[in-house]
């Protein structure tokens, strides 16, 4: 007889070998999809209905809620989707999760055993893991984690002991936490929540919930009370995740945490019936050829068994049917609970924006869609970086206004405006370290060649906008130049400055517009059309300066600060110009 810590150590790892062939599909599937699968949720979040479909139906493909609600809080962020959206996604992706229990009970532990396949699936895979396309890669790379998982629950259930006689401390620790009605499901709700936080998966604590109830190791209530216990620890995982996030991420994933309290309290109210409910729903349509609520050994004498071989037997019919029955009841109550949930979406949108307010920050200049690090794959990560990207780009672009805005103040009211431009451009260095730093993670994993393409030139993008917030403060200098010296502009240059500043401005507007739009659909017409009246009235600009230095119009040290004015609104426009160019340089061959 093995040790506990071996059986422990095997049940370690097989739970590991789960979670990475979870991964490794859900990685993959992303992969394939790619934008298509943003567009998808972007798109079908019109109303209640076309969320929750949405979210079930993307959750069941790449079998990671997680990432689901990572691509909707970044779509509540860039104010694609409104919350209420969000919370149709959410209840959506509540129900897709429910599929692993689905193919761990129907292909894993039942009757139709795809461990058995595992092999020769692995062994078709093998051609397409060394193929030369990117998409047969990681169409191969799915179909491995796709066998992987099915191996995984084969040597979860081989480490699990089916005879807990031989263990006697395993068997007496088991015997006092179970079959004691609520208190027993108090327990066990938290373990479901505890594990679910520690492996960072609802789908692996349910995959081993099935495996112990078939194994005979708890029963049909408590293994129902793990499975709720679940259902809150996926969502304080999200939550602590949330922490250092924004706040419409912490929104989200609070109102991910109340719509599954909400189902586990209201159905631990009736959770007795709703037991029976599934299991005589079970048995009348032939899902299952013994009741579960007979797993407590306390009820086998009501039903007539003659000897120890009858209930050995009929205690083995109820454990190999206890996986399919609780994928049953979790399907059935998580529905459910959407069923209850979905028409108060925008009451729970209300409350959740009621709990967490907006705050103003100390600068403008901060991350909101890259606090949580990286994502689970290089294309989501790559997705929230653009995000962060089209921010930024607006970021400064308000900077470059609020600069505009503040050339007609008077002098003393300029001074505390002018330390608020030098830390707003400080702040804009050090926001752009921090995409680069961000990029340059992304950048070690392995890319797709458009991927690649894309990191390069999100590079020079942060660059470059950073270049335009130099420019900003640099024309800040200039005022305050101008009012330290006591200099007044003569009106005439005054009106083609503020001229010269709304074509920057319109160029900045363009240049955010390609930002936040899919690189894929960017033109650089207009922007080559705002870029050339830039250069082209800096020539004017010029010329005429010259002249009316010839002709007196105003003095050396006045024409030294309009040059260097207009002179620097023309390197903003070439810094503008660069950010769209660089986007197209992604789809260049």
């Amino acid at each position: 007889m093995e040790s506990g810590i071996v059986i422990f150590l095997k049940l370690m790892g097989a739970l590991a070998l789960f979670l990475y062939g979870m991964k490794l599909m859900s990685e993959s599937l992303q992969k394939l999809a790619g934008n298509k699968m943003r567009e998808i949720l972007a798109a079908m979040t019109s109303n209640r209905y076309a969320g929750i479909l949405t979210g079930l139906v993307i959750t069941a493909l790449i079998q990671s809620s997680s990432a689901t609600t990572v691509m909707v809080v970044s779509f509540v962020n860039a104010g694609l989707m409104e919350l209420v959206g969000a919370i149709g996604v959410i209840m959506g992706a509540n129900i897709g999760t429910t599929v692993t229990g689905w193919l761990v009970s129907v292909f894993g532990l039942g009757k139709i055993s795809m461990s058995d396949l595992a092999l020769p699936i692995l062994g078709c895979a093998l051609p397409l893991l060394f193929a030369q396309k990117r998409s047969r890669k990681t169409a191969g790379e799915l179909v491995v984690g796709f066998a992987v998982l099915f191996i995984a629950i084969r040597f979860l259930n081989d480490a699990m002991p089916s005879d807990l006689h031989n263990y006697p401390g395993v068997n007496d620790f088991v015997q006092s936490i179970s079959y004691l009605g609520f208190k027993s499901w108090m327990i066990f709700l938290f373990f479901g929540t505890v594990l679910t936080m520690i492996f960072q998966s609802s789908s692996a604590t349910m995959a081993l919930t099935l495996v112990l109830c078939y194994n005979g190791w708890i029963g049909y209530e408590d293994a129902a009370a793990m499975v709720m216990g679940e259902n809150i620890g996926t969502t304080i995982t999200a939550n602590l995740a949330a922490m250092v996030a924004n706040v419409p991420a912490k929104r989200a994933a609070l109102a991910h945490l109340l719509i599954n309290v909400f189902g586990v309290i209201w159905i631990f109210c009736i959770f007795r019936w709703s037991l029976e409910m599934v299991a005589d729903l079970c048995m009348s349509v032939h899902i299952v050829d013994h009741n579960p609520m007979y797993s407590d050994p306390k009820l086998f004498a009501t039903l007539g068994l003659k000897d120890a071989q009858q209930v050995a037997a009929y205690k083995d019919g109820i454990n190999i049917a206890m996986p399919t029955v609780l994928a049953v009841y979790n399907t059935i109550v998580k529905s459910a609970n959407v069923l209850i949930l979905m028409w108060f979406d925008k009451g729970l949108a209300k409350l959740v924006t009621k709990m967490i307010p907006q705050k103003e920050e100390d600068s403008t200049f901060a991350l909101k869609h890259i606090k949580t690090g990286l994502m689970s794959t290089p294309e989501a990560s790559l997705f929230q970086a653009k995000e962060e990207i089209a921010l930024f780009g607006k970021t400064t672009r308000e900077m470059f206004q609020k600069v505009v805005a503040a050339y007609d103040m008077k002098s003393s009211e300029y001074e505390k405006a002018f330390d608020k431009f030098q830390r707003e451009e400080d702040a804009s260095d050090d926001l752009e370290v921090q995409i680069a730093d961000y990029l340059t993670l992304v950048s070690e994993s392995r890319l797709a060649t458009e991927s690649s393409k894309r990191v390069r030139s999100m590079f020079r993008i942060v660059s470059e906008i950073e270049s335009v917030a130099d420019s900003a403060l640099n024309l800040a200098k200039a005022f305050k130049r101008r009012n330290d010296a006591n200099v007044t502009m003569p009106e005439e240059c005054t009106a083609k400055l503020k001229a010269y500043f709304a074509m920057v401005d319109a160029a900045l507007a363009e240049m955010c517009s390609n930002l936040e739009m899919d690189y894929k659909k960017v033109s650089l017409k207009r922007a080559l059309e705002l870029e050339a009246e830039i250069n082209h009235y800096r020539n004017t600009l010029k010329g005429e300066h010259i002249q009316a230095l010839e002709e007196k119009k105003y003095n050396y040290p006045v024409g030294v600060l309009y040059s260097d004015m207009f002179m620097e609104c023309e390197k903003a426009g070439d810094f503008i110009i660069n950010v769209t160019e660089a986007i197209l340089d992604i789809y260049k061959d």
